[in-house]
């Protein structure tokens, strides 16, 4: 009967692409003594967010239908608000015009009815 190779024990590796495979552990290359550097440029994306609402047990839905819409919804929070200044606005100016007219045609009672508005305010 052959002789089967002695066992030799694998070990589980992280590949660069990041998924997992076994590798002989005599095959390795040797492990850096120092510090890995990592430079900014090289660094992956932050995916903090998305891993702790995954984690949470939102599905990858909800974070798509977040990252795609969360700024969707910036944008027209923006233009609601920027509509509602120029409402205000138009508002002011209506109102300063009216007092004017008011009183600048009519004399004592002009002055009077302005007054009177002015403190409705």
């Amino acid at each position: 009967m052959e002789q089967l190779p002695a066992h030799r024990p694998m070990t589980v590796v992280q590949l660069p692409d990041g998924t997992h495979a076994y590798a002989d552990p005599a095959a390795l290359p040797a492990q850096q003594t120092g510090p890995q550097v990592v430079h900014i440029h090289q660094a992956p994306p932050d995916r903090t967010v998305q891993r702790i609402a995954l984690g949470s047990g939102v599905g990858a839905g909800a974070v798509a239908a977040g990252v795609y819409f969360g700024p969707l919804l910036v944008g027209v929070l923006t233009a609601i608000a920027a509509n509602l200044a120029l409402l205000a606005f138009l508002a002011v100016v209506m109102a300063w015009g009216v007092v004017t007219v008011v009183r600048s045609v009519s004399g004592s009672d002009g002055r009077a009815a302005a007054k009177r508005l002015r403190r409705g305010r």
